[in-house]
């Protein structure tokens, strides 16, 4: 998970190049402010360093930056993201909820289901609340009676939303490829920037399309997923599978997704219990294939876990723990990239992030590797985040603790910058 070191130590400071640029004169340039005296992340441990930042990137050093700030020692490292939630929405709660993504330093953020309104919610209140940049799935693909349908259903019911929110909107319906092709015009011209599809229990979808008790406990028809993913990649979109079992997750894999957005087993089964866990378990050769295919697969592992704790059920509790530990070991070892994502409405990644550090799998340095770097590239592969170089969008936090003694210093952001903009404490 890690890269190769890319500092180099000068006079007991660490720059991100060796190469300095040559010295412009203040008209010339933008702005420049040095950032001294810190200890820069540099994917496998902290450094002493300095950090040169002009127009909203890292630049090589220059011999006088116009602004000096002193760090004072502590610890810099690239923003945090969420790959999996949907809390970024049009509601009355998205004011506190961008304040916290802001408070908790998560800067990138994958919505992979929302109404089409919530991008233009999310550019309202962009300004105000400095809020973190999103993707947005809208809607997702779906089967007759498939999650997350149920979810409109009772929205509607509610007088949340309308009936026009519900199929079209928040979900699409599709049967065969002359339905698919009515649902792929809708989406598309919505302007998604990643298509979601739900597989739940794929193995069995011709006998839960027939049984009444499994409406929203379904998902597509698994024969159309190869078709979807043929038409991303000609409209250059990326594809996020919902699975719930390892046959659901050796189906996405077979059929070329770019990302799987849970772990099996992420919350039990309809009972939300493990009475077994043979069905949610990867196997090395699951492992292995995505590797291979360079599939991104997201945690969501600590809702299972918080559930259990709030139920006081232990034995959910240690069995999720196992569950987790023993398919995140496999996908670790055979070099997945992980990506984390907490899929929890009242939450951010933070608290799955001290979750995967409880179990033991990673180094804090991979975690926090998989946090600032992985999970942000996830979402926006485009764009040249989650490193402290030159080159990159100058975006970083200053923690008061070392992370890698204490991992809860991620807790303590004493300041935090955008693209070269300080950010307002709070």
């Amino acid at each position: 998970m890690s890269r190769p070191t890319l500092w180099a130590l000068t006079s007991g400071l660490v720059v991100a190049e060796l190469a300095c640029a040559s010295p412009r004169s203040p008209a010339q340039r933008a702005p420049v402010v040095a950032y001294t005296n810190a200890h820069c992340f540099t994917g496998r441990a902290f450094a002493p360093c300095s950090l040169f930042v002009s127009a909203g990137r890292f630049i090589s050093p220059v011999d006088r930056p116009d602004s000096i700030v002193d760090l004072a020692g502590r610890w810099v490292v690239p923003p945090f993201g969420e790959a999996h939630n949907h809390n970024v929405e049009e509601s009355g709660r998205l004011d506190a909820v961008l304040a916290a993504y802001r408070r908790a330093g998560v800067f990138y953020v994958q919505n992979p289901n929302s109404l089409p309104t919530a991008r233009a919610a999310l550019a309202a209140r962009r300004a105000d609340y400095h809020a973190p940049d999103v993707t947005f799935a809208n809607g997702g693909l779906t089967g007759p009676g498939g999650h997350p349908g149920q979810i409109a259903t009772a929205m509607i019911a509610r007088g949340s939303w309308t009936a026009a929110d519900g199929e079209g909107a928040f979900y699409h319906t599709v049967t065969d490829v002359a339905s698919l092709d009515a649902a792929w015009r809708t989406l598309l011209a919505t302007e998604p920037e990643l298509v979601k599809v739900y597989l739940l229990y794929s193995d069995e979808y011709a006998a839960r399309l027939a049984d009444t008790s499994k409406v929203g406990w379904r998902g597509i028809d698994p024969a159309l997923l190869p078709e979807i993913v043929r038409r991303a990649r000609n409209a250059g979109v990326r594809v996020a599978a919902h699975v719930e079992t390892a046959a659901d997750f050796r189906t996405a894999v077979r059929a070329g997704v770019d990302m799987i957005a849970h772990l099996p087993g992420f919350r039990g089964d309809e009972r939300t219990s493990l009475p077994g866990v043979e069905r949610f378990m990867l196997t090395a050769e699951d492992a292995r294939e995505a590797a291979r295919k360079r599939v991104i697969v997201v945690t969501t592992a600590s809702g299972l876990d918080r559930y259990a704790s709030e139920q006081r059920d232990n034995v959910l509790r240690k069995s999720a723990d196992r569950l987790h530990r023993a398919n995140l070991t496999l996908l670790h070892d055979a070099g997945v990239r992980l990506a984390i994502g907490s899929d929890e409405y009242e939450d951010t990644s933070v608290a799955e992030a001290l979750y995967l550090s409880r179990l033991y799998i990673f180094t804090k340095a991979e975690l926090l590797e998989m946090w600032t770097e992985t999970t942000p590239q996830a979402i926006y592969p485009a764009r040249k985040i989650g490193r402290l170089e030159r080159g990159f969008e100058a975006s970083f936090l200053v923690l008061d603790v070392d992370p890698l003694v204490d991992f809860t210093a991620v807790y303590r952001i004493q300041r935090a910058v955008a693209r070269g903009r300080e950010l307002p404490r709070q």
